[in-house]
């Protein structure tokens, strides 16, 4: 009987105050998220979707300033809660890459799930759009995926190759590194994937 790959993570501070659980083993990816801000809200669920995680988030933050501390701390909180849940990672694939396209939207992904964080995040856009009300910030992507690796002690690489609607481009990274997570976090071995025997 494999051990559940489960993990809760809460964070609070002076900006932030954050509630998370994680299955990495989920029933098809169940989500509930909340964080007030509606379109980060729908990206978090194409991680949960696409990544066929079961996840819940319930997140306040000083969004009168702005979404930037939510961003970042929900990513920090949900980077904990993977490598948590993902235990010594024995038997995982490890890799994963792919590309991913919405639309005129293509990017490209690629993830090791190393214990080494490092992220290389080439996405630009023309102008940047704010989507959603309260209005999340395109940019603010990068940031999120910034934390969640650096928690996480992933590496990951994001590129895109096409895409001119910015909600199209957003969404298809939050699609494509779900994607590769559900790839790298699969179970096909019983050894840890790694010459170290660590990760």
């Amino acid at each position: 009987m494999t051990a559940p790959r489960t993990a809760t993570s809460n964070r609070t501070t002076k900006e932030t105050a954050i509630s998370l659980a994680l299955d990495l083993d989920g029933t098809a990816g169940v989500v509930r998220v909340s964080t007030g801000l509606p379109f980060f809200d729908h990206m978090l669920d194409q991680i949960g979707r696409h990544g066929g995680f079961d996840l819940t988030i319930d997140a306040t933050g000083d969004l009168q300033v702005d979404g930037h501390h939510t961003v970042e701390d929900v990513g920090i909180a949900l980077g904990e809660a993977f490598r948590s849940a993902l235990g010594d990672k024995a038997g995982i694939r490890r890799f994963a890459s792919g590309l991913y396209p919405l639309d005129e939207a293509l990017i490209e992904v690629a993830v090791d799930v190393s214990g080494r964080p490092y992220v290389a995040y080439d996405v630009p856009f023309g102008e940047v759009l704010p989507l959603g009300d309260p209005p999340f910030n395109p940019e603010m992507a990068e940031h999120f995926w910034q934390s969640f690796a650096t928690s996480a002690g992933i590496t990951l690489h994001v590129t895109r190759k096409a895409g001119t609607n910015t909600h199209h481009v957003v969404e298809a990274t939050f699609k494509g590194v779900a994607r590769c997570l559900r790839d790298a976090v699969r179970v096909e071995g019983t050894g840890v994937p790694s010459t170290k025997g660590t990760l």
